[in-house]
């Protein structure tokens, strides 16, 4: 067998001119993916600062709108008081004026208590709601968890469900490679998160801001297995 192959070039130019095309490869799908990381993270960081204009401003008006509706109680419950003081005035301490005093104060309470109470849940479903969507989960999904760790655990819930769909299209071995690896990763986070409850308040950032970090690069990874461009 001869040294040349039919284009002129030797076995061991050959084999170098593919170990070289292999490296390229290699590279290219590292920096393709480390760009889709980039781009991802980018639109995550964009999307969040929409949010969090529409959270505080949803916070200023749900402020304004209890504000306002406390004053409007308030207001009824001073005229409803001083119409009983008045009759109070007219017959002191007469039975029939305290058990009427008595009477419209109960009255006042279901008037203001309710109008406050309502806004304030409302309030809370809204910035739970305004919350998800900042970090792309659903609220129910948010309100599963508690503290200040509650939106990366989430957001890690909802990153496990979309590995059991990769999972579910695709049953190869590389996939299940896949799924187990980032499936780690993603427990080695939770516990990140919850290890970091107890920090202080600027190292706890630190820490989910890592975290945050991580769970976008997977996240990324994730879009590139489903062929999906970020």
């Amino acid at each position: 067998m001869g040294l040349f192959s039919s284009d002129g070039k030797t076995r061991a130019q050959r084999r170098a001119e593919t170990k070289a095309l292999k490296a390229k490869a290699k590279l290219d799908a590292k920096l393709a993916a480390k760009d889709r990381r980039r781009a991802s993270k980018e639109l995550r960081k964009s999307r969040k600062k929409i949010v969090e204009k529409e959270l505080k401003a949803q916070r200023k008006t749900l402020k304004a709108e209890a504000k306002a509706a406390q004053k409007v109680a308030k207001a009824e419950a001073k005229t409803v008081a001083a119409k009983a003081k008045a009759t109070a005035d007219a017959k002191p301490f007469s039975p029939a004026s305290v058990k009427r005093f008595l009477t419209v104060t109960r009255l006042v309470a279901p008037i203001a208590v309710p109008v406050i109470y309502r806004l304030a849940v409302a309030g809370r479903g809204k910035i739970t709601e305004l919350q998800a969507k900042r970090i792309g989960v659903s609220p129910a999904q948010l309100v599963k968890y508690s503290g200040s760790g509650a939106p990366l655990l989430a957001r890690i819930e909802a990153l496990r469900t979309s590995l059991q769909k990769v999972s579910a299209q695709d049953t190869s071995s590389d996939t299940k490679q896949f799924v187990d690896a980032m499936t780690a990763r993603l427990d080695n986070l939770a516990i990140a998160v919850d290890a970091a409850e107890p920090m202080p308040a600027q190292q706890r950032k630190t820490a989910h801001r890592a975290v945050e970090n991580e769970l976008s690069a997977i996240d990324a990874d994730i879009m590139a297995r489903l062929g999906v461009r970020t």
